[in-house]
């Protein structure tokens, strides 16, 4: 597991992106994820990141600070697709 926020950041949305493209949606159905950190000051690097998975009309996003079982997990994302 890279040990850089920036580099499981991007691994972890990879990882949704997949997750929501086998069940027939695409990103742009996303709409709500949560973020969770093991460093809140993470936050400005794991938004660059973010924003470039979802340039147009983010999601809804909730970001917390928590305390991981692995030491080496700097990140974790859930995200809810919807479509009508």
């Amino acid at each position: 597991m890279a040990s850089d926020i920036e580099t499981q950041t991007r691994q972890t949305l990879y990882n949704v992106k997949a997750i929501i493209e086998a069940s027939g949606f695409s990103l742009s159905d996303v709409v709500k994820t949560s973020i969770f950190l093991n460093n809140a000051g993470d936050f400005p690097k794991v938004n660059d990141v973010y924003k470039t998975f979802f340039q147009n009309n983010p999601p809804t996003r909730t970001t917390v600070e928590v305390k991981f079982v692995a030491p080496e997990m700097l990140i974790e994302i859930d995200a809810i697709a919807y479509r009508d």
